[in-house]
């Protein structure tokens, strides 16, 4: 039993020390600095009220499917967030600030723990949720997923391996929620 057990300890050791590299890779590499601002909007505009006035904006102006889009983004936000908070704080990695010596974030965290980023999670969500309801028009918008992500790690509260994990799981979740309710 023993050895079952070593065997996922020693893929999590492997994927953390191989994140530790990336992290610690984008930093020597490149002047955040100037990107603090754009960075901070970017993060901002990831805390979760667009679920809410992007459909309410589509319902305003008569866009079709916008009372799906509502229906899709609540299941996927009601199985999202639970699963979401159970892995935080399950897993409970710490954050750069806490774990890489002498690092610093520049911003503070809204809870503590970084794995997996809900940021990333609820942006791809969002996003996906578009995708499957207008297809290429709302394609464009996974750049801004994408960079919500990218802001996260910038300001020092994420490992890309965080981003990596909301991502995919706020993907997932949403195409679950789409197939259950015959979207997609």
């Amino acid at each position: 039993m023993r050895g079952a057990y070593s065997a996922p300890m020693q893929i999590l050791s492997t994927l953390q020390q191989a994140d530790l590299r990336l992290f610690a890779w984008l930093f020597r590499n490149g002047d955040r600095y100037l990107l603090i601002p754009p960075a901070k909007a970017v993060s901002h505009s990831g805390d979760g009220y667009l679920h809410v006035l992007t459909p309410l904006m589509l319902i305003i102006m008569g866009a079709a499917y916008a009372g799906d889009l509502v229906l899709v983004i609540s299941l996927a936000l009601a199985i999202e967030r639970p699963v979401y908070w159970i892995l935080k704080n399950g897993l409970k990695r710490r954050r750069p600030e806490q774990f890489v010596p002498g690092f610093r974030s520049l911003i503070v965290a809204s809870d503590q723990f970084s794995f997996p980023s809900g940021h990333s999670s609820a942006a791809f969500l969002l996003v996906t949720c578009l995708c499957v309801l207008y297809g290429a028009a709302a394609a464009p918008l996974l750049i801004w997923a994408a960079a919500v992500g990218m802001s996260r790690v910038l300001l020092g509260v994420h490992f890309p391996g965080d981003i990596l994990a909301g991502a995919s799981m706020g993907t997932l979740i949403a195409l679950f929620a789409s197939s259950l309710l015959g979207l997609n």
